[in-house]
């Protein structure tokens, strides 16, 4: 309820902002805000927007556009502040697994949840990249945000590193159709050679809990609002894109 209010107080301050630009067409409506105005008369001024939107009530969906942009703005904003400061922890934490090449001139980070359905579209899209390219590094953040089947496969996924078997247990997870739940999760893991009462054992490590709560901190840190989310370079983009974007994205990081 409260981000709505916040949306919808957006869109009238964007609003009004438009509609006082515009005003200065329609004689009318400036001479009825003025008058309002002048007399503090909040209900006539009411009024007198409500009639122009009747009459224009394309100014709201211009009004609406022009909210969007401005909060795309500011987003992006603080997700290129994010970047510069956390440079080190987005791409360079030994901790979180990652594929491609190590020394890779151009580096993909990729918040990620095994439930999200975007990211499993993402999926087979990220990884023919990084076997295409052969100069890209992509590294996992595993930001479970969509209940608990989620934290249970990325507490497993990374506890599957110590096994070696991360990157062909997270192919299997991405590729699983269906819900997850604690069996289905250790099923897929046995399904890849993982020794799964092991794996239990070793996702009791405190480490790896730790890490999730970097991620989750990361993620908030940039403005994060779903999965997936991407860092490409220097570089945030929120939400799933096609290949042919995702090619001009790492086109533009090797521009710098």
């Amino acid at each position: 309820m409260r981000s709505l209010l916040l949306v919808l107080c957006g869109i009238l301050v964007a609003l009004g902002a438009f509609v006082a630009a515009r005003a200065t067409s329609p004689v009318r409506l400036a001479a009825q805000s003025a008058a309002a105005e002048a007399t503090g008369d909040k209900a006539a001024l009411g009024r007198s927007i409500r009639e122009y939107l009747l009459a224009n009530p394309e100014v709201l969906m211009d009004a609406m556009q022009e909210l969007e942009r401005r909060q795309d703005s500011q987003r992006d904003a603080v997700a290129q502040k994010a970047i510069e400061k956390y440079h080190d922890e987005l791409l360079r934490d030994p901790a979180s697994p990652f594929i491609g090449n190590p020394d890779g001139d151009v580096t993909i980070v990729e918040f990620t949840d095994y439930q999200c359905p975007y990211c499993k579209r993402m999926y087979s899209t990220l990884k023919s990249a990084v076997a295409a390219d052969g100069r890209i590094k992509l590294v996992y953040k595993d930001l479970p945000i969509l209940g608990e089947p989620s934290k249970i496969a990325a507490v497993a996924a990374l506890a599957a590193i110590k096994q070696g078997k991360h990157d062909a247990f997270h192919s299997a997870l991405m590729e699983a159709n269906g819900k997850l739940d604690r069996d289905r999760i250790y099923e897929i893991a046995g399904s890849v050679g993982i020794d799964v009462a092991q794996l239990k054992k070793d996702m009791e490590d405190p480490r790896i809990k730790e890490q999730i709560e970097r991620n989750l901190d990361l993620a908030s840190e940039l403005g994060v609002r779903g999965t997936p989310a991407f860092v490409i370079g220097r570089q945030f983009v929120p939400g799933a894109v096609d290949a042919e974007a995702l090619r001009q994205y790492i086109a533009d990081a090797r521009k710098g």
